[in-house]
Order: C-alpha cells, then sequence, then structure tokens
C-alpha cells in the first residue's frame, strides 16, 4: 500500500487483504510528521529498553523472562530475542496495541495479556495465567518502556 502524505497528522486506516478471522480488526496508525521530528523518533526507537526503575518493574522484567512472553517476544537490551510476536522495546511509546484494537492503557494491556482471546478471538497470543502481583508488575514494566 502506497500513499502520499500532504500534511502532518495521525492517519488510520484497516488491512486492505484478507488475512485471517480477525481481518476486520487488523488496523494501523500513521504518524506524519516533519522530517527532523521523524529522524529524532527514529533515533530514540533505535535505543535498547530502559532498564527497570524500581522493584515492581525490575519483578515485572524477570516475570516476562521467566514466562512464556520470552518465546516470542523481543526486548532489546533486556535479554528477549522471540520473533513470533511484536518486539516490544518501545511498547509503551505506541498508542494502541492489537493491530490498533485497544488503547495501550494498563487496563487493556492487562486484559490483553490474561486473555487477549476473550479479546480478538483467533489471534496468536495465548492466555496468561499469572497471579495477579506478578500480572500488576509485568505491566509495569512494560509500561515503562518508552
Amino acid at each position: 500500500m502506497t500513499f502520499r502524505v500532504l500534511r502532518a497528522g495521525t492517519y488510520e486506516g484497516r488491512c486492505a487483504e484478507f488475512c485471517g478471522y480477525q481481518h476486520a480488526h487488523m488496523g494501523f496508525r500513521v504518524v506524519a510528521e516533519p522530517p527532523s521530528e521523524f529522524e529524532a523518533w527514529l533515533e530514540s526507537q533505535r535505543l535498547p529498553a530502559a532498564e527497570p526503575g524500581d522493584a515492581a518493574r525490575v519483578h515485572g522484567h524477570e516475570v516476562f523472562l521467566a514466562g512464556p512472553c520470552v518465546n516470542c517476544h523481543a526486548i532489546r537490551g533486556a535479554g528477549a530475542f522471540g520473533r513470533k510476536g511484536p518486539d516490544l522495546t518501545h511498547l509503551a511509546s505506541r498508542s494502541t496495541i492489537a493491530a490498533a484494537t485497544l488503547p495501550n492503557t494498563t487496563g487493556h494491556l492487562a486484559g490483553w495479556i490474561a486473555d487477549s482471546q476473550r479479546i480478538k478471538p483467533g489471534n496468536r497470543m495465548p492466555p496468561n495465567v499469572l497471579p495477579s502481583g506478578d500480572l500488576l508488575d509485568l505491566v509495569a514494566y512494560l509500561r515503562s518502556l518508552r
């Protein structure tokens, strides 16, 4: 797909090719900005993930590495090298999750991690049964990844 943007802004779209069960829920956002702002953003996206800043986030990082998340997702600089799911290095800088199905908020992220199939049946993310403290700390860690 190719398009030409004439002014800065955020543009939303939907998948234009049938790709499976949740085709109608395959959204995307394109953020168009001046070249200097784009270059600054691109440079920040090349950086590894920030180190966890407090005990809850350190524990959340440990939960990520010890659980099934690490099998599918990468977080550059954090010891996670999965390639089946999205790279989560700068997850908190995204405005949406689940192919633009949900806003990227604490509650939506926790719900997605716990049972994404209930939100978007047929996606590739399995349910994750975690004790509530582990889930909260994992979400705190992921929400710190700007």
